[in-house]
């Protein structure tokens, strides 16, 4: 691969030679993927809904370890026709870290458990049951949907992955795509959980991502390749 020139004030032979270094190695390399912390939104208007969503799952992911309070869900009256009014999202992420790559396969799973609970519920919404699974990282908060918007990414049958929160500079930021109900301080404070779960497990475990620096070398960087050249 031809080696591209990059433009800065510092441009000195070393640094220059230290990025292509870097270009180099990161092209080559496919990096440890971390686990994730599993979640299932639910929503509904009947707190039975929601105890049997958290039965139902915990059969197959396990005890929930982390919750959050019941949160207004909006949604501009999208699921009024189906699922009736207020709404309640409740956020549950479930015991064990995940492979992320997953994601589809919970999506595909709680599709049919809604459908389960729609078939033999007493309520007369034709939906009474929203499930919507999830994955919180270090970085990101991902939802599952079978909704493609310019924003989403296919992953695979029919389902797309969002990434709805970032974690920068120490906060939960959402995006102009992020549901109302996402952008409160109850999800942040959620996903903070899930984040603080994550990192205890990786400290305990030892296996942290190892995160690039970036193809501009800081002083440090530079210094290290000049320590590295031969005399």
């Amino acid at each position: 691969m031809e080696n591209r020139a990059i433009h800065r004030q510092d441009s000195s032979v070393s640094s220059f030679a230290l990025f292509r270094e870097w270009e180099n190695r990161s092209l080559a390399e496919i990096q440890l993927v971390e686990p994730v912390v599993r979640f299932c939104g639910m929503i509904s208007r009947h707190t039975e809904s929601v105890d049997w969503a958290i039965e139902k799952i915990s059969e197959h992911w396990g005890k929930p370890v982390l919750q959050s309070p019941p949160i207004l869900f909006e949604a501009g009256g999208y699921y009024r026709a189906t699922m009736g009014e207020g709404l309640l999202k409740t956020l549950v992420a479930f015991e064990g870290f995940q492979d992320p790559g997953e994601l589809a396969d919970w999506k595909l799973a709680t599709n049919d458990w809604e459908k389960q609970y729609a078939a033999t519920c007493p309520h007369p919404e034709t939906r009474p049951l929203n499930l919507d699974p999830g994955y919180t990282s270090q970085a990101k908060l991902v939802l599952a949907t079978t909704k493609d918007r310019d924003h989403r990414i296919y992953l695979r049958d029919g389902i797309f992955a969002e990434v709805t929160l970032t974690y920068v500079r120490k906060v939960w930021e959402h995006h102009r795509w992020s549901y109302p109900t996402y952008r409160g301080s109850e999800v942040a404070s959620f996903a903070q959980r899930c984040r603080e779960h994550l990192r205890d497990h990786l400290k305990q475990i030892k296996q942290f991502r190892q995160r690039e620096q970036g193809p501009v070398p800081t002083r440090e960087r530079v210094q290290a390749a000049k320590d590295r050249e031969p005399n």
